[in-house]
């Protein structure tokens, strides 16, 4: 039930934001975050700091990586220093892989995880992810794109069937969810706090059906 509270509580929060804005479209980011094995642990942690920042999460997967397939991620690194120590450390264990989506989604999650030495991020950001899931310049936990054609090779290299163009939402319809949507939800949501039952989903369609 917390889940979904939480689900609700941002959906209303994205289409407050996109209320705000003067631009006749607000494109829609997709990006992706990887949870890496030294942390697997904390999926469910991160999954909820991410929602409560607004993100939705579109896709999720947990996988276990070959190192040949950690190799092939992380190709663009290969020759540097780090390179073996890397593949090692990703492949050593599962990992969690999201495509989570918002307004500009990729600068906002950079800030969010914080810098790649998590040394750095915990002296510079000590509320980013890294700073407080990483260890240390090597294992940072967390894995986010770092641009727009980054995202767009990663997520196809995990989910090759999706879209990763950003979306344009048209004011009409974002207007239509801030009249329609957006009061009915948060009416559901708060009456489902209230009464606190037993099964929320049977609490909803019951409600529905009156």
């Amino acid at each position: 039930m917390i889940l979904n509270i939480i689900l609700g509580l941002e959906i209303i929060q994205l289409v407050s934001e996109m209320s705000r804005e003067n631009s006749p479209y607000i494109h829609i980011e997709r990006t992706l975050l990887i949870i890496k094995p030294d942390i697997i642990n904390y999926a469910d942690k991160i999954e909820e700091f991410i929602l409560r920042k607004g993100f939705l999460i579109i896709q999720k997967r947990r996988v276990h990586l070959t190192p040949e397939q950690a190799s092939e991620f992380y190709a663009e690194h290969y020759g540097k220093i780090f390179y073996a120590t890397l593949i090692a450390y990703i492949s050593s264990g599962p990992i969690e892989v999201l495509v989570i989506a918002r307004e500009n989604a990729i600068s906002i999650l950079h800030e969010l995880i914080g810098p790649q030495n998590s040394f750095k991020a915990k002296a510079t950001a000590p509320a980013s992810l890294r700073a407080i899931y990483g260890t240390d310049d090597q294992q940072n936990g967390i894995h986010g794109s770092d641009s727009f054609t980054s995202a767009e090779r990663e997520i196809r290299f995990f989910f090759p069937d999706m879209i990763v163009a950003p979306i344009p939402v048209r004011l009409a319809a974002k207007d239509y969810l801030v009249r329609n949507v957006n009061p009915t939800l948060l009416k559901g949501l708060t009456e489902l706090c209230k009464q606190k039952p037993k099964d929320p989903v049977i609490f909803s369609s019951s409600r529905d059906s009156m």
